[in-house]
């Protein structure tokens, strides 16, 4: 696992603990040579990046329970991989990103300037970002 540094410099930050996220289930959006996926932005999920995710087969709302997986809902802070918010971005539907929180990592696929266009502090009530 590569703990480390976040895209703007700073020790990386949690990203999410309910749901637990990240690629080792660590709440942050730690990285290593096993995840290939490379699951690094921190993103606070919206309806339409649900959706649009949905729609090109990364389905991250529906349930899993075989894998402990409940489903994301809008306002879920989750590690996503980099060419998936990438991809979304391109489509018009990236989600806001919590920099602190994102692993420098993303910079392999995404642009520090679309990750900033994005950026967002996570306001009180996440849920409003339905």
């Amino acid at each position: 696992m590569t703990e480390g540094q976040n895209v703007i410099g700073g020790p990386l930050e949690p990203c999410g603990a309910d749901p637990v996220t990240g690629f080792y289930r660590d709440g942050c959006c730690n990285t290593g040579p096993e995840d290939v996926g490379n699951h690094t932005v921190c993103a606070v999920v919206t309806a339409e990046f649900l959706a649009h995710q949905k729609a090109v087969g990364n389905d991250l709302s529906t349930p899993m329970p075989r894998y402990g997986f409940a489903g994301l809902h809008p306002g879920d802070r989750w590690c996503v991989c980099a060419a998936r918010w990438r991809q979304a971005y391109d489509d018009g539907a990236a989600a806001p990103v919590v920099l602190a929180a994102t692993h420098e990592r993303a910079l392999e696929a995404v642009a520090l300037d679309m990750l900033r266009d994005h950026a967002v502090d996570v306001p009180a009530d996440p849920g409003a970002l339905g």
